[in-house]
């Protein structure tokens, strides 16, 4: 018996053979992709166009109001006009930096200050002040000097709690060698080590020379502290004594490692 014929093989596998899927457009129009691209910038350059409008042009981005914290001394008055903040620019367009500036120039009581944009409409200012850790008499005036050695303020009053300074060196090969501003940074630097509760009874920081330095507390009491160096481990030495002897009236950490406490 005969096989089919080519022609009916050919039938039979075109029979069995599934149906392809149409080619995608084949069944529409496709847009050619270069309008697609045109289409696609235009979009992107309306959306751009829009957010630089609101940033820029628009009246709900624009800085409004000065938020100040961290202030004690210096109140926020002081601070906001110092800042110079434009208000009614819009709020991305303010210069933090320059604000930043301007305030440690024109208020040296300010350490440090954060100026943040807080979206939509404030400007904020966390400020730090500067602490003074010694009084230096000018006339009947006080100078404020903080923990790095900067006289900061002029005071007409002398703030609680921190002792004035006394260079006793007018004639000291000390003064002669190391000048007045290191006996000073010196002094500063012993403030700055002293235990808190020390630091809170100390009346007078007397340097002598630049490893003769001693303090005046409260209650007619004396601490003999010797130069800087090892201020830490004094600073230890000299709680201790003082816990130990609480009613001494004379303490010498100018040695650390052999420490001397006395009634007078």
């Amino acid at each position: 018996m005969a096989g089919p014929t080519t022609a009916q093989r050919g039938t039979g596998q075109r029979e069995d053979t599934p149906d392809r899927p149409p080619r995608p457009g084949a069944g529409g129009r496709r847009m050619p992709r270069r309008r697609l691209l045109i289409v696609i910038a235009a979009a992107v350059l309306v959306l751009g166009s829009g957010v630089v409008w609101a940033l820029y042009g628009s009246s709900w981005l624009r800085a409004e109001q000065v938020r100040i914290t961290g202030v004690d001394v210096l109140s926020p008055a002081e601070v906001e006009a110092a800042a110079a903040v434009p208000t009614g620019a819009p709020l991305v367009s303010v210069d933090t930096d320059a604000i930043a500036d301007r305030l440690r120039q024109k208020l040296p009581r300010i350490d440090s200050v954060d100026v943040v944009r807080s979206w939509p409409h404030d400007i904020g200012l966390k400020v730090t002040e500067r602490k003074p850790v010694l009084l230096v008499k000018k006339g009947a005036k006080f100078i404020e000097v903080d923990a790095k050695g900067v006289r900061f303020a002029t005071v007409d009053k002398a703030p609680g709690h921190v002792p004035l300074l006394r260079l006793t060196s007018d004639r000291s090969a000390s003064l002669r060698r190391f000048g007045s501003d290191r006996l000073v940074r010196e002094a500063v630097r012993v403030a700055g080590d002293l235990p808190e509760d020390v630091a809170r009874d100390a009346k007078v920081v007397r340097v002598a020379s630049y490893d003769s330095v001693s303090l005046e507390l409260t209650r007619g009491r004396e601490v003999i502290w010797g130069s800087g160096e090892e201020g830490a481990v004094k600073a230890k030495v000299l709680a201790a004594l003082m816990k130990a002897a609480p009613k001494a009236g004379h303490f010498d950490v100018s040695a650390p490692t052999a420490p001397a406490v006395s009634d007078s």
